[in-house]
């Protein structure tokens, strides 16, 4: 199989018993562990509510709803976000007919506030901060800005789970964060999500809007005996969590920090070995933030060529990501974003995950330098 860009690791035994759990007690769905996971995260974070739910995309597309039901926001309304991230950030914004306003990212690979405050207009609602690969950049300054312009915000922390900001857990000033749990994470269930909301009003409408705008979930009604009747407020969404995947959840998170430490060591091996390599740059992480390190992240020159010579070497690295104002559905801001489209251009991610040893990010980066070596001797040739 070669060296993957993401494996994750299980701890298998642990979570086969809490499996066990939902299908001894005969619930699968909604309730029992879901809730028990909430708990567990809010303990964990800090954040002061907490929803399971069937993926962060789902958690952002309700962040966008909720905000927009709540304050009144008007279709055409306008959401900052950045073009280097994952489409679902941005499709979640369109789901509800707001306009994608792409500001520019700074060194870290985050928004640049600067970039983000020029495109500010009496139409921007919202902000909507990615923390990528872990980092989170200038969120300090989304918070400002946020608070000058009375703006909402929105974290979207799919790489974050673990991520420290000068020692805490960040997102308590955001108004929602929203976490991934997808299976190659750096907290892997099969697929799911978490979506923290700074405000109860906000969270008690997710619950409904996640359960098909229904007002009682499932669980809650079969305590004591069946309650059959309920209420249908909203036109909502079967995007709620189950208890198979909060079992898996609940179990992966007890062994987080020390996960997260063992990758921090990855990207000190990859660190030590490419020090020395010209060519390369290395994506910088802010003083104050230690990161979750789910990627390894440099820019190279010939980007593709060099993703071809890993691969023939059964070294399979990734891209995090195309800029998604090249998409034919965002390109409206095609050319807007400079930064981005250079870095979009030339990151490459390397292999980063928990079965990885010194050996193999010493073997993948001699196989890197070796290329980067070879790609210098034609210039000096030329």
């Amino acid at each position: 199989m070669g060296i993957q860009l993401f494996t994750p690791t299980f701890h298998i035994e642990e979570c086969l018993k809490e499996i066990e759990k939902c299908l001894e007690k005969g619930w699968t769905g909604i309730g029992f562990k879901t809730f028990e996971f909430e708990e567990a995260w809010k303990a964990y974070t800090g954040l002061c509510n907490a929803h399971f739910l069937n993926s962060a995309t789902a958690g952002l597309h309700l962040a966008v709803k909720i905000f927009k039901m709540l304050e009144g926001w008007q279709e055409g309304d306008e959401i900052i976000s950045t073009p280097l991230t994952f489409v679902s950030t941005n499709h979640a914004i369109a789901y509800e007919k707001l306009k994608v306003v792409f500001a520019d990212v700074d060194e870290y690979l985050c928004l640049d506030p600067k970039s983000v405050e020029s495109h500010i207009t009496s139409r921007t609602k919202a902000i909507m901060f990615v923390g990528l690969g872990g980092s989170t950049g200038q969120y300090e300054g989304m918070v400002k800005l946020c608070k000058k312009y009375h703006l909402k915000l929105i974290l979207d922390a799919a790489h974050m789970a673990g991520t420290k900001l000068n020692g805490e857990i960040p997102g308590k000033e955001a108004d929602a964060v929203v976490y991934s749990f997808q299976a190659v994470k750096n907290l892997p269930t099969a697929d799911s999500g978490m979506i923290c909301f700074k405000e109860k009003e906000a969270d008690t409408l997710c619950r409904k809007l996640s359960w098909l705008g229904i007002d009682k979930d499932t669980y809650m009604r079969d305590q004591g005996n069946y309650k059959w009747h309920y209420e249908v407020e909203y036109l909502g969404y079967k995007y709620h969590g189950n208890s198979i995947m909060a079992a898996i959840g609940l179990v992966q998170l007890k062994y987080l920090e020390e996960d997260n430490t063992y990758r921090r060591l990855l990207a000190k091996w990859y660190d030590e070995e490419l020090a020395k390599c010209i060519g390369i740059q290395k994506i910088s992480i802010p003083q104050q933030c230690l990161s979750s390190q789910h990627l390894y992240m440099l820019l190279v020159p010939e980007r593709d060529a060099l993703l071809q010579v890993l691969n023939k070497r059964e070294i399979y690295p990734g891209v995090h990501y195309r800029d998604n104002t090249e998409y034919s559905l965002y390109a409206y801001a095609k050319g807007s974003c400079p930064k981005a489209k250079y870095y979009s251009d030339h990151l490459i991610s390397l292999p980063l995950h928990l079965r990885l040893t010194k050996e193999d990010i010493k073997g993948i980066c001699e196989e890197v330098k070796r290329h980067m070596e070879a790609l210098k001797g034609v210039e000096d040739h030329v």
